[in-house]
């Protein structure tokens, strides 16, 4: 099991830093990452609020590919149907180039924060019909020498993109985003693999997946294990660790249910594709303070010892094949975060690493 960390300059909106001030912060983060000894470095997509001020993913990790040398990169996730995915392809391209043989992980999704959908003036009603089309131009730009396209938000000419990327597997590494059993249908039709961004109970989680495999099979599909992003936070005692994840990890709840607007659900009912979400919503409009307590408990946070337990018992419940972990967010101060992720690399990181050796061994060795 590979574990990597995800960086979201998040900027909680009841602090006071400048979002240049955050941007350092998180930046210093990233650079411990590799030193630590995590396998990946992940980043995130969002516009036009605090809420993650990542605009542009691809140039983040571009960054990050000329600051490291061992470690691979992720994106968690690219929405597609903001941008014009021929650029999304060239965007790929380059950073293939610069990540030379280094792992790329190429996470795709649709998007649900409405603020992000007027800001891009696409209606939000539109998105599964413009994801689809825009995941099957990436995938064509970056496997033909040549390739044309003629649907019914793109109209592309005969063209070819430059430079072409370096590896002709890229798309063996896309994952999708998946929430809800209606996306997953969507990512095991554009053979995707899973990403689970996490947002409610595992075991619900584990009924997508569940979902997803059988989506796989209708549509001639070989599913991949999942990918499973999760909040750390890891402190010598819990006590500490508690009182550190209602604090913090309840922040960024806060925060998601300001973004996504998830206390409002008339405007996810409008919109096409997001039924889910908007049964989400009906239920935090009743109760916002029962979604936060969901969300921290779902987490992964303690010791180091009950954090291990912990990534064991998802890791089961999933069938992980990576984590991607948060270790910054709701406001919490840098020192804090950096305390966490240290804590983690030491104790908990060579437990990892351990079960991987043996998993890799007992492979071999045909067991």
């Amino acid at each position: 099991m590979k574990l990597g960390a995800s960086i979201i300059f998040q900027n909680y909106f009841r602090s006071e830093k400048l979002d240049w001030q955050l941007y350092e912060e998180d930046l210093a983060l990233a650079e411990m990452i590799e030193p630590l000894g995590f396998d990946s470095i992940w980043g995130v997509e969002h516009h036009f609020s605090p809420y993650t001020m990542l605009p542009d993913v691809l140039q983040f990790l571009s960054y990050m590919a000329g600051r490291t040398r061992r470690v691979g990169f992720g994106s968690m996730v690219i929405v597609l149907p903001w941008h014009d995915p021929v650029r999304v392809a060239e965007q790929i391209a380059m950073l293939d180039m610069y990540c030379a043989n280094r792992e790329l992980t190429l996470g795709f999704g649709r998007g649900a924060g409405r603020i992000e959908y007027d800001g891009f003036r696409v209606p939000m009603g539109e998105s599964r019909e413009r994801f689809k089309e825009a995941a099957e131009i990436v995938r064509l730009a970056l496997t033909r020498e040549r390739f044309s396209y003629r649907g019914k938000y793109y109209q592309i000419p005969e063209i070819s993109i430059r430079p072409h990327p370096r590896r002709t597997n890229l798309i063996d590494n896309f994952y999708g985003a998946i929430i809800s059993p209606e996306t997953g249908d969507i990512m095991a039709e554009q053979g995707m693999g899973m990403l689970v961004i996490p947002q409610k109970p595992w075991l619900e989680h584990k009924s997508d997946y569940d979902h997803f495999i059988e989506s796989c099979a209708k549509f001639g599909q070989k599913p991949k294990r999942p990918i499973v992003s999760t909040f750390f936070y890891c402190a010598e005692s819990e006590r500490e660790a508690n009182e550190g994840a209602e604090q913090w990890i309840g922040n960024y709840a806060d925060t998601a249910v300001r973004h996504y607007e998830y206390d409002e659900p008339e405007h996810f009912r409008g919109a096409k594709g997001y039924e889910f979400h908007a049964r989400m919503a009906d239920a935090t409009k009743h109760s916002t303070a029962s979604f936060r307590e969901t969300l921290v408990k779902t987490q992964v946070y303690g010791t180091p010892e009950k954090v291990i337990e912990t990534l064991h018992t998802i890791s089961e419940t999933m069938d992980a094949a990576e984590f991607v972990g948060f270790f910054k967010y709701g406001g919490m101060p840098l020192e804090v975060a950096q305390r966490s992720m240290k804590l983690f690399a030491t104790r908990v990181l060579p437990h990892v690493k351990r079960d991987v050796a043996a998993e890799r061994h007992n492979a071999a060795a045909g067991r």
